[in-house]
């Protein structure tokens, strides 16, 4: 008789690998379920902006490319693209918010600061970004997260492009911009194009150079995009994707959780053989995260493995 094996919670996942042509090379789930791609789609977010003038060393294109936590070296990468374009702080139009760190949130009300500000906010990088694209271009920039705006229609434009699934209906993120539809076939084959394509050459090379950039040294995306050898970027509502040599894995918590979906992506990347045993050791944590109780371990979130 096997072992009694006692679960105190299923969560189900979505996980999709496949090239830059949009075929499936291995699926667990729903592959073509829609949802909004949020911060998944940054890259390509950053690279419109690149192609509309914005002057962006290859570490503010990592920022852009961000949903950074907060710490100071994100902050003055952000600054200084705005700097950089003859812009401040005061043209970001996301909104007031806190860092996404709470050590990066301790770091700064040490030093002072006492209320949130929209330079915080995890999505500044890619707002900095667009607003020196729309210097650049001689677009408005008061209204740049509106979905008619030139520089959207072109993110719009590239979203569909890439991911070969039509973007609309638009929905508006977090941080007020325009957040356009997907799946996790669609986000898979955007992060194969993005690894592929010359095009994105640019961003994917700052992604992969820079991870504690794009997040930070804690956290599960940022330490797997060190050892990945490619871009690794989530989205809110439980989005990963990471992409390698054009091939692009993705991978969506149905309960939105971040936790669950970069459980669900190591899974998908150690049953295809994407990861080396020593990554795997020094990213245990993140591959099954520990279940604390009474002050201690007492067990891990595990995938269901493969029959």
């Amino acid at each position: 008789m096997p072992p009694l094996r006692i679960r105190t919670a299923i969560h189900e996942a979505t996980v999709v690998a496949a090239d830059a042509a949009g075929r499936l090379l291995a699926s667990w789930g729903e592959p073509d379920l829609p949802f909004f791609l949020r911060s998944a789609i940054k890259p390509f977010q950053a690279t419109v902006a690149l192609e509309a003038g914005a002057d962006l060393a290859p570490e503010q294109l990592a920022v852009a490319c961000s949903s950074h936590s907060g710490f100071p070296i994100h902050l003055a990468f952000v600054a200084s693209i705005l700097e950089g374009a003859g812009m401040g702080v005061e043209a970001l139009r996301c909104p007031p918010a806190w860092p996404l760190s709470e050590r990066a949130r301790d770091v700064l009300v040490a030093g002072g600061r006492r209320r949130p500000q929209p330079l915080f906010h995890n999505c500044s990088g890619k707002h900095a970004a667009w607003l020196a694209a729309c210097r650049a271009s001689g677009w408005s920039e008061h209204d740049y997260l509106d979905p008619a705006h030139p520089l959207q229609r072109l993110v719009r434009d590239v979203v569909a492009d890439v991911t070969g699934v039509a973007p609309d209906p638009v929905g508006v993120d977090g941080c007020g911009a325009p957040t356009w539809r997907g799946s996790a076939q669609g986000l898979a084959r955007a992060f194969a194009r993005l690894t592929s394509d010359p095009r994105f050459a640019a961003a994917t090379t700052a992604m992969h150079r820079y991870p504690a950039l794009v997040a930070d040294h804690d956290r599960g995306d940022g330490r797997l995009g060190a050892w990945w050898g490619g871009p690794v970027k989530v989205g809110a509502q439980g989005l990963i994707v990471a992409g390698r040599h054009g091939v692009g894995i993705a991978a969506k918590s149905h309960e939105g959780s971040s936790t669950v979906a970069a459980v669900a992506l190591m899974e998908g990347m150690r049953r295809l053989a994407l990861l080396s045993q020593v990554a795997w050791d020094a990213l245990d944590d993140v591959a099954r995260p520990p279940v604390w109780g009474g002050g201690r371990v007492v067990g891990a979130l595990e995938p269901e493995q493969a029959g």
